[in-house]
């Protein structure tokens, strides 16, 4: 092993930033709709921060948004994700026009959906 590489630590994780125009909503959307929890305790004037299971997502407020010209985009693993997608059917979360549940050419299986701010969420599992 190259001892050079072993000295610089190793990546462990990795927490995405999307753009939220409303801290409300956000927080709304991704707790009582998707099932996420808030992380961590203070409430940080502008920035959100949820979990769910192994995964956090931060949010910074962007007010100024235009939702149509947002491109923010986060592609997240799951181990089960046809039960995910029928758990979000059942709570009558909007799957994207685009981004039904498919068997892709690459060897995943995804589908995607749009939070209140067009950020993009698409879920894979590989087959």
């Amino acid at each position: 092993m190259d001892q050079s590489k072993n000295d610089q630590g190793m990546l462990i994780d990795i927490n995405p930033k999307l753009p939220m125009r409303d801290k409300a909503s956000t927080k709304d959307y991704y707790i009582n709709h998707l099932g996420f929890e808030v992380f961590g305790s203070p409430d940080y004037e502008g920035y959100l921060m949820v979990e769910k299971d192994n995964i956090q997502i931060h949010f910074f407020e962007f007010a100024a948004l235009d939702p149509k010209t947002n491109y923010g985009q986060v592609y997240i693993r799951t181990n089960d994700i046809d039960r995910l997608y029928q758990s979000f059917l059942a709570k009558n979360v909007s799957i994207h026009p685009n981004g039904a549940l498919t068997t892709k050419p690459w060897g995943q299986r995804e589908f995607s959906l749009s939070d209140p701010d067009n950020n993009l969420l698409t879920f894979g599992q590989t087959i």
